[in-house]
């Protein structure tokens, strides 16, 4: 029996408690690998298809609003996901059980990093797990598409057109998301006059910045306001962030050379939860314990903002004709960035027939196998990138 009700209403009471919520975003950010393309993916099927605890209308308007703000996708919608019968308090459990684990870990492999001047196996480890990631993410992007598109023309076109900008831009592009909400929603839902669509478009303050304000060293300073920044006003899933950041880190700012920051971009590919948690790597590599702390925080605490300040009016006013087909059209749209972003990903991340082989094999043994877990997959290509990449680059 589905959570959600006749018409996408919300159900009288949730079927599972605060605590099993944080417990599964836990579990996510500890085993989640694939980056937001995938993390999306197995939050649909674990939260929306296996454990009906979130419906499919409150699943899609999360999606919708994650795409039309700034800041990392997956933790954006994580964060709405809790909100969705928690509220505040879900949301804000949400993010930070969604986040902590891999945060964690980056500043594990930060201190290993800085201690023995470089991780040299990382390059052999991302050279499998990169290539299976592709498989995971190509596979999630497969049932997002199949699930939510169907058999409606409009959609396909709106998703294609999507897909192909994002493989010849490399990026995600906000506008064509707004414009495919409206293009569906002038088709379907006409509006009887204008001005019926309320504040939830609008923006949210920027704070990150101003946590920072009595911060006594001046490096935090300036790691918080360009962090800050960059959660602020960089669209897209979390891979878009990442030429912001080697402008500002290497280019502008000196604080990593190339080396570093491809460093720091393959600890985040490797670690599960959000590709935006390399910027907590980078904090620490530039400033230590508390440069990470401030980085991340700077980073996630907009995008926080940006999800829970709008979010009432999406619970308020989701359920209007000219909303569900604006978000039809946006989830449409979002969709197909996700296609196009495994094609700019796996461009990168295949190089050769090994990874190509190792990303088909992926997508058979998901396509083979519906319960074979992720994070096995990960591990066993991890060892396989360790034997191969010594041979393939000899």
């Amino acid at each position: 029996m589905s959570d959600a009700q006749p018409g996408g209403a919300e159900p009288s009471s949730p079927r599972y408690t605060l605590w099993q919520l944080l417990a599964y975003m836990l579990g996510l950010g500890s085993w989640g690998f694939g980056g937001p393309v995938a993390l999306v993916g197995f939050m649909y099927r674990d939260l929306v298809e296996r454990r009906q605890w979130i419906g499919e209308a409150d699943y899609k308007e999360g999606l919708a609003l994650a795409q039309l703000m700034p800041g990392p996708l997956a933790a954006q919608l994580a964060i709405y996901l809790g909100y969705v019968h928690y509220r505040v308090p879900g949301a804000t459990a949400a993010g930070l059980a969604f986040v902590l684990p891999s945060f964690c870990m980056v500043l594990a492999l930060g201190a290993a990093y800085r201690a023995f001047g470089g991780i040299g196996w990382m390059q052999a480890v991302f050279y499998g797990v990169g290539a299976a990631v592709i498989g995971i993410i190509a596979m999630s992007a497969y049932k997002l598409t199949s699930r939510n598109i169907g058999k409606d023309g409009l959609l396909w076109a709106i998703f294609l057109l999507s897909a192909g900008v994002t493989v010849i831009t490399k990026s995600e592009l906000v506008w064509l998301f707004l414009g495919a909400g409206v293009l569906v929603w002038l088709l379907r839902a006409p509006p009887r006059f204008t001005g019926r669509l309320n504040g939830w478009a609008a923006s949210a303050p920027m704070a990150g910045a101003a946590l920072l304000a009595g911060a006594d060293w001046p490096k935090l300073v300036e790691l918080g306001a360009f962090f800050a920044y960059a959660g602020s006003f960089v669209f897209g899933s979390g891979l878009a962030i990442v030429p912001f950041l080697y402008g500002g880190v290497v280019q502008e700012h000196h604080w990593l050379n190339d080396r570093q920051f491809v460093d720091a971009v393959a600890v985040a590919m490797i670690t599960p939860g959000p590709v935006v948690i390399t910027t907590g790597f980078i904090g620490y590599l530039v400033a230590g314990f508390w440069g990470a702390v401030v980085a991340a925080l700077a980073t996630f605490v907009p995008c926080y903002l940006f999800t829970i300040l709008p979010a009432p009016y999406f619970k308020k006013h989701g359920k209007r004709p000219g909303i569900v087909a604006f978000v039809d059209g946006v989830t449409a749209a979002a969709i197909g960035a996700i296609a196009g972003a495994v094609i700019v990903i796996g461009q990168r991340s295949i190089t050769d027939g090994p990874t190509a082989a190792l990303a088909i094999l992926t997508v058979a043994l998901l396509w083979r196998f519906k319960q074979l877990p992720e994070p096995l997959i990960v591990l066993v290509a991890a060892v396989a990138g360790l034997l191969l990449y010594p041979l393939s680059h000899a």
